[in-house]
């Protein structure tokens, strides 16, 4: 397989898959979802513009910390389709993602710190929890870990 060069304005798919780390069938799947896109060669063979490995690697990010694909898609929606993406469209995406990563550290650091102790679920098995929620009196507020779950959240995420 020819490896991509650092001048190379397309890749072919086999180049973009070894550079950005990604299966050329993961490729193929986030084109169908238009996630990324190619041209074709008169020889229907797909290439890719080089700024493709920076919307692949933002799809492994975002896939590694949960976000959900048609996220990814309505968010890369915004960046310029003719044109390679600026820096400045760079931290417009990157923008969209803050409020929504912000509360997942969050909820994250809550989970690290506070999941040894009475979450409210109403279990009742840890010798806290008597104290901490006697006779299940957190599950009048709705059900799950009464105490991890914000009051502004609809439900279990």
């Amino acid at each position: 397989m020819e490896e991509a060069t650092w001048d190379q304005t397309e890749l072919s798919v086999g180049q973009l898959a070894q550079r950005s780390g990604v299966a050329v069938s993961a490729l193929h799947f986030y084109e169908r979802q238009n996630l990324i896109t190619s041209r074709r060669t008169a020889g229907n063979q797909r290439r890719y513009r080089r700024d493709t490995l920076r919307r692949v690697a933002m799809i492994r990010i975002a896939q590694r910390v949960g976000i959900p694909l048609s996220q990814v898609s309505a968010v890369l929606s915004l960046l310029p389709d003719r044109r390679t993406p600026t820096r400045k469209d760079w931290e417009r995406v990157s923008a969209c993602w803050q409020a929504d990563l912000d509360e997942r550290i969050r909820q994250l650091q809550q989970l690290r710190d506070d999941f040894t102790d009475c979450v409210g679920c109403g279990c009742l098995s840890i010798d806290r929890c008597r104290m901490a929620n006697p006779h299940d009196e957190l599950g009048t507020q709705g059900p799950g870990p009464r105490r991890l779950l914000t009051r502004t959240s609809s439900g279990p995420r």
